[in-house]
């Protein structure tokens, strides 16, 4: 593999996946639960913004210079794309269109990490076990969905859905092409810290008009918001946004972006589960076949490093 950074201790890159799989995983389930009482765009406001912030400041406090001109240039291109357009069409649409759809879609994004990342075509093309781990991961998220995605294509579909599926097809184009934009210009000169709080603080910029001109802050009761949409917005910040995400732009600096595209193919796996402990949702034959299919393919992208080891 190129690229590496040879000095990153396993331990730490084992550690960073399991954080980026498993969170992120749960972010399906607590991002409906906050909408129930944060409209979306108020929700991307104060999720990055707050998430930005404490870690901007914790930076700040340990002495780091955190106004470096150069590192809020690349933060803000690769945050806006990937948490501003990526993260926020995610918010948008799960008003209208089932965990289960979204996540399909999202999926895709592993697929699209090795269409633009042209400086590794011929390494990452050439391969067997990349290509076909690609397409049966993705194969396998469509397996596990495939009851919700019957239901829900069975249905009507509003304006609002349809305008939510087109897009869908671009946010995760937009997240690989972020993430290959922050693996591929490193901020040497401020820590992984900085650039994440620039980012977050970045993509709540993005979001700030929409609430604006949708007159969220207008029409929110701030105190009739109940309980689980607080937390789970808790969560989101400190779980999602600051512990997953960091480990996610981290990985992204010391492992081939093809592994660490994994996490699309992974995370629903994990809000499957959460949805089984938490819901009255009954697993079925197809949806353990899909399981067993995404944990497989994500052993086949891996394959490669495993040999060369």
């Amino acid at each position: 593999m190129t690229n590496l950074n040879k000095t990153a201790s396993p331990i730490m890159v084992y550690f960073a996946f399991a954080i980026v799989y498993i969170v992120w995983g749960s972010t399906y389930f607590f991002i409906q639960k906050a909408l129930a009482g944060f409209p979306p765009f108020i929700l991307g406001t104060v999720r990055f913004t707050i998430a930005g912030i404490l870690m901007l400041g914790w930076c700040k406090i340990k002495g780091e210079d955190i106004f470096n001109k150069k590192t809020i240039k690349i933060a803000a291109i690769s945050g806006v794309l990937m948490l501003g357009l990526g993260n926020g069409i995610v918010i948008w649409v799960e008003q209208f269109i089932p965990s289960g759809l979204v996540a399909i879609m999202v999926a895709s994004a592993a697929i699209w990490f090795v269409i633009l990342d042209k400086s590794h075509w011929k390494e990452n093309l050439s391969n067997k076990y990349i290509v076909s781990g690609l397409i049966i991961g993705f194969l396998g998220v469509v397996l596990l969905f495939g009851d919700q995605i019957m239901q829900a294509l069975d249905k009507p579909q509003s304006n609002l859905q349809i305008i939510g599926m087109v897009l869908l097809v671009f946010g995760p184009v937009a997240w690989a092409g972020g993430s290959l934009y922050s693996k591929y210009h490193p901020t040497t000169e401020s820590s992984v810290s900085v650039n994440t709080g620039w980012q977050m603080l970045m993509a709540s910029l993005v979001f700030l008009p929409g609430a604006v001109i949708k007159s969220e802050f207008k029409q929110l009761d701030w105190s009739s918001i109940p309980l689980d949409a607080w937390l789970s917005i808790i969560y989101l910040i400190l779980f999602g946004s600051i512990a997953a995400f960091s480990a996610y732009v981290w990985l992204l600096k010391v492992r081939p972006a093809t592994q660490v595209s994994t996490y699309a193919y992974v995370n629903p796996v994990v809000a499957v589960l959460l949805s089984l402990t938490f819901t009255n949702e009954v697993i079925g034959l197809t949806q353990v076949i899909g399981l067993v299919i995404i944990l497989g393919s994500v052993l086949l992208i891996n394959l490669p490093k495993y040999k060369s080891a």
